[in-house]
């Protein structure tokens, strides 16, 4: 069960979206690895038909995982859709968009393997789609995309703060003083270089979901 999120932002956000699903609305899941799953929240969360989204760890051995302790686990996010409203092919196409999908040594300032790209399939079904969209993307690039279609793997739930993070108002103490996590989290994404590196790689298919200037 998907712990309650910090930011009250994010669970005004998923409470509308699951009290607007139509009758006939089946909620779907998929679990991607993108780097710091702070930022792949903030991006799924602004897609169309995704109704929640969960930071956590997956693709490892260890039991229990932290985020001080998550062995060869990757941050991943879960992502839950509304199947009426988009579909795992959209969604996987729109996630590799918000990647560097030619890093195989981590993502933008984070590296090691814990930041590395994956698609977790839970399905063969799922895996063909996602090894499709995969092709498709190393097609348009004119490059090898080294993000893997991996199969299922246990989904370890991060730590209550990382729940959010992006939006939360919470405070911590930065270098740059106290601020929220919000603010601490856009300052964080632009040093890091994330955006840069996504526009500068697919230029006008870089997915573009929501703005995150400013600190």
């Amino acid at each position: 069960m998907t712990r309650l999120k910090s930011a009250v932002a994010a669970l005004s956000f998923a409470a509308t979206a699951l009290a607007t699903l139509p009758a006939n609305a089946e909620i779907r899941s998929l679990v991607v690895a993108g780097g710091c799953f702070w930022c792949v929240e903030s991006d799924f969360d602004h897609m169309q038909g995704v109704v929640a989204t969960t930071s956590g760890y997956a693709g490892g051995e260890k039991e229990n995982p932290t985020y001080r302790s998550h062995g060869s686990h990757r941050e991943v996010v879960k992502v839950d859709y509304d199947d009426t409203k988009t579909d795992y092919r959209t969604l996987v196409t729109q996630f590799l968009r918000t990647i560097d999908v030619t890093d195989a040594g981590g993502q933008f300032c984070d590296r090691g393997h814990s930041y590395t790209t994956a698609v977790h399939a839970a399905t063969d079904e799922e895996a063909a789609v996602a090894r499709a969209a995969i092709a498709e993307a190393a097609e348009t690039l004119g490059r090898t995309v080294v993000t893997p279609v991996e199969g299922p793997a246990t989904f370890w739930e991060a730590e209550d703060y990382h729940q959010g993070y992006y939006a939360s108002q919470e405070k911590v103490l930065t270098r740059f003083g106290l601020v929220t996590r919000a603010r601490a989290y856009k300052g964080y994404r632009k040093g890091c270089g994330r955006d840069a590196r996504v526009n500068e790689l697919w230029g006008a298919q870089a997915y573009r979901g929501v703005d995150h200037a400013g600190s």
